[in-house]
């Protein structure tokens, strides 16, 4: 399965200290070259070098246009520009106008709490609201309905 990532849920999984979830529920993740700067960029939470994980493929900042995509940020943009060169089954997007605009070019979408479900359903995680909750507690924002309603799927609400 090819899967492409945006800058944020390398962050929000760093913060939790969960980096590992990624290779171990999709394998290889591919990211253009802006999302290895805005991780480099620094701020609360540290994130490796993208470059020196051993299942993250780097590739350079994709060209094209994106219909809608006038208000996202290089990582956003060049993220969605890449799944669509590669052909991705999935691309892990948290923000709301860039999720937008992947569903609107045809991408399928999970974003960070959609990596959380998966590694509770494969027993990767004991809980899915601690994880959640461990993310908001360092300042990754989702919203707590949001997280209600997938742990009640889950059979943790």
């Amino acid at each position: 399965m090819t899967v492409c990532s945006n800058t944020t849920p390398f962050i929000a999984l760093c913060s939790i200290g969960r980096l590992d979830l990624l290779p171990a529920i999709f394998g290889t993740i591919h990211v253009p070259a802006s999302v290895v700067q805005e991780c480099a960029a620094g701020g609360l939470i540290v994130v490796p070098p993208l470059g020196s994980l051993s299942w993250v493929v780097v590739h350079p900042a994709p060209s094209g246009q994106l219909v809608g995509a006038w208000d996202l940020d290089a990582g956003e943009k060049d993220s969605i520009l890449l799944a669509l060169a590669l052909n991705a089954e999935l691309i892990l997007l948290d923000e709301k106008l860039g999720r937008n605009t992947a569903e609107h070019h045809g991408l399928r979408v999970s974003g960070t709490l959609g990596v959380l479900v998966k590694a509770k359903t494969m027993g990767l995680i004991p809980s899915f609201c601690d994880a959640a909750e461990a993310m908001r507690t360092q300042g990754v924002r989702y919203n707590r309905a949001l997280i209600r309603k997938l742990a009640m799927h889950l059979g943790e609400g």
